[in-house]
């Protein structure tokens, strides 16, 4: 335990590992609390004791499926945050497990623990009647997290970008082996937050600075179409391409193909390019803050945070694939 006469008390961060928690755990760690991360590979993390000073980050397995690893990690502890979401379903690592059933887990979980202190993150577009099943689930752990810990503060964040994030990155990545990227979507809105803003909301939120009921929406600064933002991931790494705008039914088609191609290599098909029809669905819809957001003062500006623009890190870290 560390001697730091500041400590704030004991955090158990779910999903502390990815590439939001690294840098929610580094967050909380600068803002005095000591830190349990709980993952299903806490092997794989031991990297991340040393955002903190020592003894003050540990780790533990946890698995949300898994109620009895959950309690276990929530022992002793002050506060908690659920950062756990996937976005493409894999073997039992299902939506509704993992963050429909997931996340009601953890709200049980910290019911049962009497914990005053609950930050849940999900994603903007997070609707009951979507025909996506990663935004259908996402509002079913809301609701499940409302109607179990009415005291939680819920975060919708647009797309999240960063040095480990997987939506820049990837579109680098296709660009620098691709002459030609096909885009679905391509005049469908984002907001992109930068991963050190959501970090900053959540360790704010931890802190009583942030209030339950609607969810905050958390977006950066400026929206832009999918065809934009990948114009300038090409312009960064200095790569003329040809982008081409697909309809979402040819998207469907080729989001069906890459995932049957997918099944039938047994995961040799390259990552890179595999598409869900899931993800085609997502694509429908702006993923931007919303008005009422914005009315309610239930953004990062709400919370007294400067949204960080995409130019102030995103060449930064593609650099590499110029």
């Amino acid at each position: 335990m560390s001697d730091d006469p500041a400590q704030k008390g004991l955090a158990t961060v779910f999903g502390g590992s990815g590439f939001i928690g690294r840098h929610v755990v580094r967050a909380l760690a600068d803002d005095h609390w000591r830190v349990r991360i709980a993952c299903r590979r806490p092997d794989l993390a031991s990297d991340l004791r040393s955002l903190g000073k020592p003894g003050q980050i540990d780790l533990v397995r946890a698995d949300l499926r898994r109620p009895a690893t959950i309690a276990a990690a929530l022992e002793g502890a002050d506060g908690a945050l659920n950062l756990v979401g996937i976005l493409t379903e894999s073997g039992d690592q299902t939506f509704a497990r993992v963050q429909s059933q997931g996340a009601r887990n953890v709200a049980e979980a910290v019911k049962n623990a009497g914990i005053a202190r609950l930050v849940h993150v999900s994603a903007i577009g997070a609707d009951q009647d979507s025909p996506s099943a990663y935004a259908r689930t996402k509002a079913e752990g809301e609701a499940a997290v409302r109607e179990l810990t009415p005291h939680a503060v819920i975060f919708r964040p647009s797309i999240v970008f960063g040095p480990e994030d997987d939506f820049f990155n990837r579109f680098a990545a296709m660009a620098r082996l691709f002459p030609v990227l096909p885009l679905v979507g391509a005049d469908t809105l984002f907001q992109p937050v930068c991963v050190d803003d959501v970090a900053q909301a959540a360790a704010l939120a931890l802190d009583g600075q942030a209030s339950a009921g609607a969810p905050y929406e958390l977006g950066g600064p400026e929206a832009k179409t999918f065809e934009e933002l990948v114009r300038y991931v090409c312009d960064i790494i200095e790569r003329r391409r040809y982008i081409i705008p697909l309809s979402f039914e040819a998207g469907t088609l080729m989001a069906g193909a890459t995932q049957v191609a997918s099944k039938l290599s047994f995961g040799l098909f390259p990552k890179l390019l595999v598409m869900t029809t899931d993800q085609v669905e997502l694509l429908r819809r702006d993923n931007v803050v919303s008005d009422e957001a914005k009315a309610a003062g239930r953004t990062l500006e709400g919370l007294g945070i400067t949204p960080q623009p995409i130019e102030a890190s995103v060449p930064d870290y593609l650099n590499r694939d110029r």
